[in-house]
């Protein structure tokens, strides 16, 4: 099949559907590339640097559309590119059928297929074709970079000879991927990084990434995520409230609030009012992410950056992934070339739209001049959501006091267990064996009881820093299993001659280990 990617001509698109590396994979699987001349130099891509990778360079998007069997791009097309498609041609982009009902009935008319890069099941197999996910996770990352382009100060807390300067406290609304990115790019800047998410379940995935998530003292049966797709779903009017007290009551102390929620077929839920604006601090700064769905925060205006008249500053831009044209576009034609390998079954060249599959079938949005959008339920489930983790319950003196007791009463409990049973075993060996057997079988077993009890009770983050001291008691064993090996008794010879070669393994190995420990945190 011949596959094109025609220049974006939305007003400050960057992006491109195809590079030169997509296409060198896209030609493995038997097919034929094309683009339009200059599709991808805002992106970084030259024409040279396509033909280069054997993609035929055309000069118009009229004469690609005519030329291709398959259309890649990125934004949904224009009125006038719908009408340039042909029965029986394939269109791949970002089409958003709910929001565009009447883009969707002209590409019927035209019979050309449709598929919509937005409308790929959230299921584990299609994760490498979720280009939502891969868009998301670049508009995140920029989120808090222009947040700190914009903001006064440093993330981090430092110590200077000037003075002390505080951490910046960031919040982030919202724990999708842009959510996750976002935390993750802020506390990775040394900020203090609080997060909420109508999900309780994603709280571990929160706090794994070294943020807070924000509790609230409200009980709501919550939506399954696996039955919507792994997005949230709307909260009641009485949850809402409490979210917003919430909210209310963090804004005084937060520096930077970065939101991100949204609804697949709504508009951008209001999640900061205005007087929550009004309550943070001069030189604050807000990013809202659904500023092309009307915005999280109530005077966010979508493509542009405001000051409030308390001066804190209100980025609404929407264009964050085509920011970083370059990456977005790389990521992008990766989950496009994804797709086309689920359409290319045996890699021939031959495209196969099959309909009975999951992910093709939720993706495809017009076939053979009829809408198939809203498509059916997936016969493989969403990705699993995890049942929501409630927040822990703080306990009084008297019940940790009662814990300790417990569990102070468990370990007694066990170690006289252990310590009767190897008493029984010890009684057992004695009767069979000879005394001067008997004197060493002690030595070694006390040495095991004692042995495991000090390293068990280490804390494994001082294991490594403790290889050392763990290699010198390996040399006193060394020492010990030579002087038996002379022993007259065979048993005594063969288990001295095992503790040799099991403590000479610790004592190198261990070494090796430690060098290679204390070589990562040398300058180079």
């Amino acid at each position: 099949m011949k596959i094109g990617a025609p220049k974006e001509i939305f007003e400050g698109e960057a992006r491109v559907a195809m590079t030169p590396d997509s296409a060198l994979q896209l030609q493995k699987l038997g097919h034929e590339c094309f683009i339009e001349t200059g599709a991808g130099l805002k992106a970084g891509f030259t024409d040279e640097a396509y033909e280069a990778a054997n993609v035929t360079v055309i000069k118009t998007a009229a004469a690609l559309f005519k030329e291709v069997d398959f259309l890649i791009k990125v934004r949904p097309p224009t009125d006038t590119e719908v009408k340039r498609l042909k029965p029986g041609q394939t269109l791949i982009s970002f089409f958003y059928p709910a929001q565009n009902e009447a883009l969707l009935k002209a590409a019927e008319k035209t019979g050309a297929n449709v598929i919509a890069m937005d409308m790929v099941p959230r299921i584990s197999r299609a994760q490498k074709m979720d280009a939502l996910s891969s868009m998301a996770n670049i508009a995140g990352y920029r989120a808090v970079i222009e947040a700190g382009n914009n903001f006064g100060r440093f993330f981090t807390g430092q110590v200077t000879a000037a003075g002390k300067v505080p951490p910046a406290k960031v919040l982030v609304v919202g724990a999708g991927v842009a959510g996750l990115a976002a935390i993750g790019t802020s506390t990775s800047l040394g900020a203090i990084t609080y997060a909420f998410d109508v999900r309780p379940e994603v709280a571990e995935q929160i706090e794994s990434m070294g943020a807070e998530f924000v509790y609230l003292e409200f009980e709501e049966e919550q939506t399954d995520g696996a039955t919507t797709g792994g997005y949230a779903a709307p909260s009641s009017p009485e949850f809402r409230e409490a979210q917003l007290k919430k909210f209310r009551e963090l804004a005084p102390d937060i520096d930077i609030v970065i939101t991100t929620a949204l609804i697949p077929g709504r508009d951008a839920p209001v999640l900061w009012t205005k007087d929550m604006v009004e309550a943070m601090k001069p030189g604050s700064v807000i990013v809202d992410l659904a500023a092309e769905r009307g915005g999280n925060c109530e005077l966010t205006r979508p493509d542009e950056k405001i000051v409030s008249d308390n001066g804190v500053t209100i980025v609404g831009y929407t264009d964050f992934p085509s920011r970083m044209a370059t990456q977005s576009s790389t990521l992008y034609a990766t989950n496009i070339r994804h797709m086309m390998t689920d359409l290319t079954p045996e890699k021939d060249g031959v495209v196969v739209h099959n309909m009975e599959d999951d992910v093709i079938r939720g993706a495809t949005v017009a076939y053979q001049g009829e809408i198939t959008f809203p498509p059916p339920p997936p016969k493989v489930a969403a990705i699993a959501a995890k049942k929501p983790t409630e927040k822990p319950k703080e306990l009084t003196p008297e019940e940790k006091r009662a814990q300790e007791i417990a569990a102070f009463k468990k370990q007694t409990k066990n170690q006289v267990t252990l310590i009767t049973i190897g008493a029984v075993l010890l009684l057992g060996v004695g009767l069979v064996a000879p005394a001067s057997f008997m004197q060493h079988f002690i030595v070694f077993v006390l040495s095991c009881f004692v042995g495991f009890q000090v390293i068990w009770n280490v804390s494994h983050s001082l294991h490594t820093p403790l290889m050392a001291v763990t290699n010198a008691i390996s040399s006193i064993i060394i020492l010990g299993a030579l002087l038996q090996i002379g022993s007259g008794s065979w048993l005594v010879i063969l288990l001295a001659a095992l503790s040799v070669f099991m403590a000479g393994i610790n004592i190198f190995g261990g070494f090796m280990v430690t060098r290679r420990m204390l070589a990562m945190f040398q300058k180079s």
